[in-house]
């Protein structure tokens, strides 16, 4: 039985490590992954700052 079905959520309060990454994508609902997007991208426009990490 994986994470939906048993009611889960992945939480992300301090970032997701590199290895969960898929589990991210797989698993967060669009909206989710859309906001935090739309919190990153103010303050790091430039994608400068952790390049390839999920913050």
């Amino acid at each position: 039985m994986g994470l939906r079905e048993r009611g889960g959520a992945l939480s992300t309060e301090h970032g997701i490590g590199m290895d969960k990454r898929h589990s991210l994508r797989e698993h967060a609902a669009p909206t989710k992954l859309a906001v935090m997007r739309a919190i990153t991208q103010p303050l790091d426009p430039s994608g400068i700052m952790n390049p390839g990490k999920v913050i």
